[in-house]
């Protein structure tokens, strides 16, 4: 009865671990941001040529997401060459302070993708409710991994994943 109990104790546990690693995959929501330059953008869009794509929530007030993309900056061009990689950063700032968001993005010469959520609505539809946070989609657009909050070196941890998602040894 012991030996009978103990298996379906590890059992469920097994269960259990393989519906953790089997959760479902989710697309990124369709909604309509703007661009640096005051075009429409809608999020549907976001693709890289079957490549992985980085979206990073952030807003101006917030140094830690400004220190995460300045190191996504600092590899941007190494980790496009080796993976092809695509990085948006969205930023969640008002529209009180849009007009603030290109002279920082032109100050710091971020190379990648900038666009502007301000009414929050991409933010709300990708559960973002602490920032920085940061989602890693793969080939087919699907959400893979996500993380909140940065310390240094973070950034060399995702690369590990894209790495990975890119076939890159």
């Amino acid at each position: 009865m012991k030996n009978l109990f103990l298996l379906l104790i590890i059992s469920l546990i097994v269960i259990s671990l393989h519906a953790q690693e089997t959760k479902p995959v989710s697309k990124i929501p369709s909604v309509s941001l703007k661009t640096l330059d005051g075009k429409n953008f809608n999020t549907a869009n976001i693709s890289n040529d079957g490549k992985p794509i980085i979206i990073s929530f952030w807003a101006l007030w917030c140094k830690p997401c400004q220190k995460e993309l300045d190191a996504f900056n600092e590899h941007y061009a190494e980790w496009q060459k080796e993976t092809g990689v695509k990085i948006y950063a969205v930023s969640i700032d008002d529209s009180r302070s849009t007009a603030k968001v290109l002279p920082l993005v032109d100050g710091k010469s971020w190379e990648f993708e900038v666009l502007l959520d301000a009414n929050s609505d991409f933010k709300r539809a990708m559960n973002v409710n602490m920032i920085p946070h940061t989602f890693l989609l793969n080939a087919e657009g699907n959400i893979v991994s996500q993380h909140t909050s940065y310390f240094e070196g973070s950034e060399l941890e995702l690369y590990k994943e894209v790495k990975k998602l890119a076939g890159v040894k």
